[in-house]
């Protein structure tokens, strides 16, 4: 279309989804400016005018790791498997601290960002993914502590390291997923945002976290294994000490992860039309 100068302008043209619809991530990269923005925002919004700042980032996990080394490794005694509790716990509250807080600010994206929401358009994909990397800082700065706990049980690393890119991939599917389907639902229903505390408290005893999956029956580990979170955990612990890489939970929980991003991209789609309205 020309204007009265004779120049030419690009007019982009807003339709409605009317059905099932897979999102055009051509779009969501001509945004990306956009998304690097809000990634941006919500790291320095987070730590803003607060004293400790990034420290944040390791205390978090430490207090958790604490807590659980003393009530069910000093306390209740629970089996580890022969590794010491505290580098246990330690590899899987790390990756665990990530996806439940991504989760939790991936779920009420929307509804935080409803100002916004109906004043300008982009791909609304940009809110619920935006946490799964602004999470990442928090991911990084956190295995430091890791990496020292590793160091005082004189963990060396092994070739299995080289699973461990591909774990982080598996670590950012499971939230993604998740908060697709939860923010689409929680613009409707706003119980998401009561029910978020109580569901990730409840999952935390879901996977092998404080507890070992050699204790789970051997007539329910399949079933087990389809829980996404299980082949993070047990990645994670395979792939940084050393142990025999659990693919029997690895592909199961990949699949289902996969399968979650998919069909909530899809929905999260679909329900794009109405968002405006419902806010």
């Amino acid at each position: 279309m020309a204007d009265p100068s004779g120049k030419s302008e690009d007019i982009t043209i807003i339709e409605s989804v009317s059905g099932w619809e897979f999102p055009d991530f051509k779009e969501l990269k001509a945004y990306q400016d956009l998304f690097y923005f809000l990634v941006w925002r919500d790291i320095k919004v987070l730590y803003a005018q607060t004293i400790l700042g990034f420290a944040w980032a390791i205390l978090n996990p430490l207090i958790q790791i604490i807590i659980f080394s003393i009530i069910f490794g000093k306390v209740a005694k629970l089996p580890s498997d022969g590794i010491p509790y505290v580098l246990f716990s330690t590899v899987a509250i790390i990756p665990w601290t990530y996806m439940a807080e991504a989760m939790n600010v991936s779920s009420q994206s929307l509804v935080s960002g409803q100002n916004m929401l109906g004043k300008v358009y982009f791909p609304r994909l940009v809110y619920p993914l935006t946490p799964v990397l602004a999470k990442l800082v928090d991911f990084s700065i956190s295995l430091l502590l890791l990496v020292a706990v590793m160091i005082y049980y004189q963990v060396a690393p092994t070739w299995n390291l080289i699973y461990l890119p591909l774990l982080i991939v598996l670590m950012m599917t499971v939230p993604a997923g998740i908060g697709l389907w939860l923010s689409a639902l929680a613009i409707r229903y706003r119980d998401v945002k009561f029910a978020m505390p109580f569901v990730i408290r409840m999952l935390i005893y879901s996977a092998p976290i404080l507890y070992t999956s050699s204790s789970i029956p051997e007539d329910y580990r399949f079933l087990y294994s389809l829980n996404p979170i299980v082949a993070v955990v047990e990645g994670y612990r395979a792939c940084l000490l050393g142990l025999p890489m659990p693919w029997e939970y690895i592909f199961p929980g990949a699949a289902v992860a996969i399968v979650l991003l998919f069909f909530g991209t899809i929905y999260f789609r679909k329900m794009e039309r109405v968002f405006v309205d419902v806010i």
